[in-house]
């Protein structure tokens, strides 16, 4: 729910300071990997007595002097590493099968030739794997290595001046018998080292292959013998590394599950799953939803927070402050007499529900996502046993949670400077436990943009301690650098302004930001049309061809995307007032009921989101965002971009008609290098959406689209023509 609390976001200071000293604390609170424990203030004694407090932020190192104890002999230089997030401060990102590329500039003085390994081991292991590092140009190396498994990987760079492979280069230029034989003698001794450092059959085979090297046999044979490509694969396994230089960081990437990457999401209320009008909906009710929300494509059904509902000052339909008995209250004003966050609402049903629930949706293909959301309903129970972890106001009373004009009398946001502040954490980390071990792998939380940082590296880093698949989703629609910091601490996944990136201008350099820039090793967006809070202009405006573009924009430019979704399908547009993005009657506040005649009925935009979903699954090109490409079209109402993968096995072609009113049309500049296609040749693109074929040719080509028939192409490429023969049967 995106809501602000009461300290103006814009007032904080930029700086991240470590909380303040527990005056009695239970329990100690370990900082996360790399961190110092902070040194008293000045004129403050070290109290034995009380924990010593984490500081979270990164020790600044001191400038780099020559150290003429290192051994000089080392005359590697490794830099330009990439990635490296922030010095090696932060791990990047990837999912499992990733391949993790790694480049860095590695050179030496004079002429001689380098060797260099991309070293990489699972964390917590103690022998590193390697594969060889190529060079490209200007002294640029590259390697790769694959993830396997998910949780911690650790990487780092060995490099050192190759005799061998200097000597190699140069024997093959020689030209005077005099001096290849000389060479050959040298061979022969560098040859002979690698023999003692081998073991077994190697180790014979370099013995007599150093032989060979100086035997009678004629001269230029004897060559070619230095050059063989097996000498060379061996004298690298067996290579001389007492001069290697390590690059000195161990450099970290957190492998996540594939939902991480690829992930389609269906937000719903619970309370509203009832078939019968009137009715709160229960557990039990929303499993007769799975088959069906199963069946529109979605893989995530995401749950706003199901605990009991505070009923102090709960709010009434439409956010009123009059509440009759029959309101529900809105679900982020948690806890009551019932329970706090480790609770369900009764009506709903029982822990037991849930866990069948959770069970019945993985059965369906579905991972069930909670919302999380740190903070209290005045009668939750935290607030009579643990008071010093909210704000009081000088009246006696606690501060509830404010963002001018806008007043949430039902919620009181947690204090996190309490000097109880370790046991305030163990007590939040302890909630996501509970929740992991009833099943839920997925966890959307609530404004994590208003917690402490510090706490939330330190606790995402121990739950994927013991729950290495969990994912979790920042929801904080907030300033970038915060935004990105929550990123490189841990979340998974991010919302982001996608809502309010409308023209092709404000998409374009958008989505370059997020798929080119340097947050696209660590921030994965998830792009999200609607969300009970957020019903922008456009869609209370755009009509039916604006709620379809929205969406195959959301589902083709990102891999991650999701729905509110009753909302989304019946195309609900009606605001609260004027200039307000709050849905009239919001389900917010409210019981909603929708049945599935209604859903499935033609004023709904069920077949097409599930169509959509559908080409989203059957695409690899649409299951990563790297590899977004934007191609000019002559009119700033169409919007055209193209992904694929790395083979370019399958190549998506999408173009938009950002207009929902009038038919645009315009000719496409195409990368054809970026989609694969011979500029020479004609090619074929099959529309996904409609089943339309058509025969293109070179860049330039005309589309035509009219929203109120269909406002987007999501192209599929086909690189060679088809005939009677072979064409395939269209399928999506």
């Amino acid at each position: 729910m995106s809501k602000k609390l009461t300290v103006d976001e814009k007032k904080r200071s930029s700086t991240e300071s470590a909380p303040a000293a527990a005056k009695s604390a239970p329990r100690q609170v370990k900082p996360a990997a790399g961190v110092e424990a902070a040194k008293p203030a000045a004129g403050q004694s070290p109290d034995p007595a009380k924990p010593t407090v984490a500081q979270l932020t990164p020790v600044v190192p001191e400038p780099e002097t020559p150290n003429l104890a290192v051994d000089g002999r080392k005359r590697g230089i490794i830099e330009g590493v990439t990635p490296e997030l922030d010095g090696g401060r932060f791990a990047i990102k990837r999912t499992v099968g990733d391949m993790v590329t790694v480049e860095a500039d590695i050179f030496t003085d004079g002429h001689d030739a380098l060797s260099c390994l991309l070293q990489y081991r699972k964390a917590g292991e103690s022998t590193w794997l390697e594969t060889p590092m190529r060079v490209l140009v200007n002294d640029r190396w590259r390697g790769e290595f694959q993830t396997q498994e998910l949780g911690r990987y650790e990487y780092t760079i060995l490099a050192w001046v190759d005799a061998f492979k200097s000597w190699r280069h140069d024997l093959g230029r020689w030209v005077q018998a005099e001096d290849i034989a000389i060479a050959l003698r040298v061979g022969e001794q560098l040859v002979s080292k690698a023999a003692s450092r081998a073991t077994g059959e190697d180790a014979r085979w370099l013995t007599q292959r150093a032989g060979e090297l100086t035997s009678s046999r004629d001269l230029e044979y004897r060559r070619q013998l230095g050059l063989d490509e097996h000498l060379a694969n061996l004298m690298m396994r067996y290579a001389d590394r007492t001069l290697a230089l390590s690059y000195g960081k161990e450099l970290a990437v957190i492998v996540d599950d594939e939902r991480a990457r690829f992930s389609t999401w269906y937000e719903l209320f619970p309370r509203s799953c009832s078939s019968a009008p009137g009715q709160h909906g229960t557990f039990r009710d929303c499993e007769a939803w799975l088959p069906r929300i199963a069946a529109m494509g979605f893989d995530v059904l995401y749950f706003p927070p199901i605990h009991p509902v505070g009923r102090i000052n709960r709010k009434g339909k439409n956010n009123t402050l009059t509440p009759s008995h029959e309101d529900v209250g809105s679900p982020w004003a948690i806890g009551s007499t019932e329970g706090g966050h480790k609770a369900i609402l009764p009506a709903l049903g029982t822990l037991d529900d849930f866990r069948r629930l959770v069970q019945k949706a993985k059965e369906h293909g579905i991972a069930i996502a909670l919302d999380i959301a740190l903070q209290c309903a005045p009668d939750h129970p935290y607030v009579q046993q643990h008071p010093d972890w909210f704000r009081w106001r000088p009246d006696g009373t606690v501060q509830y949670a404010e963002n001018p004009p806008k007043k949430y009398q039902d919620i009181y946001p947690f204090n996190f400077e309490t000097p109880d502040w370790p046991a305030l954490w163990d007590e939040i980390k302890s909630i996501f436990t509970f929740w992991a071990e009833q099943g839920v792998r997925i966890f959307r939380v609530d404004n994590p943009h208003t917690k402490p940082f510090a706490m939330w590296e330190w606790l995402i880093t121990e739950i994927k301690k013991t729950t290495p698949d969990a994912i979790f989703l920042a929801e904080a629609f907030t300033r970038p650098k915060v935004m990105h910091r929550l990123a490189k601490l841990g979340y998974t996944q991010s919302y982001t302004y996608y809502a309010w990136r409308n023209t092709k201008a404000e998409l374009t350099e958008y989505l370059t930001e997020l798929t080119q820039g340097p947050g696209r090793e660590y921030f994965r967006p998830n792009f999200w049309p609607n969300t009970p809070d957020i019903l922008t202009e456009a869609l209370q405006f755009g009509g039916k061809p604006m709620f379809m573009t929205r969406l195959i924009l959301a589902a083709t430019m990102t891999a991650n995307y999701g729905i509110y979704g009753p909302a989304y399908e019946m195309m609900e547009h009606v605001a609260i007032k004027h200039g307000s993005e709050e849905y009239l009657d919001s389900e917010k506040y409210q019981v909603r009921h929708r049945d599935f005649a209604m859903l499935d009925g033609p004023g709904s935009l069920h077949d097409f989101i599930a169509l959509v979903n559908r080409i989203r699954k059957r695409n690899p090109a649409l299951h990563t965002d790297p590899s977004l490409r934007f191609h000019p079209v002559d009119n700033e109402q169409l919007i055209c971009y193209s992904k694929a993968t790395a083979n370019l096995a399958n190549v998506i072609l999408v173009v938009v008609n950002l207009d929902p009113n009038y038919t645009q049309s315009g000719w496409t500049l195409l990368d054809l290098a970026a989609l694969g296609l011979d500029p020479n040749l004609p090619f074929q693109v099959d529309d996904l959406l409609t089943g339309a074929h058509y025969l293109w040719n070179g860049p330039r080509n005309y589309v035509e689209l009219n929203p109120h028939r269909m406002p987007a192409h999501v192209f599929r490429i086909r690189s060679s023509l088809q005939t009677e023969q072979n064409f395939d049967t269209f399928n999506g």
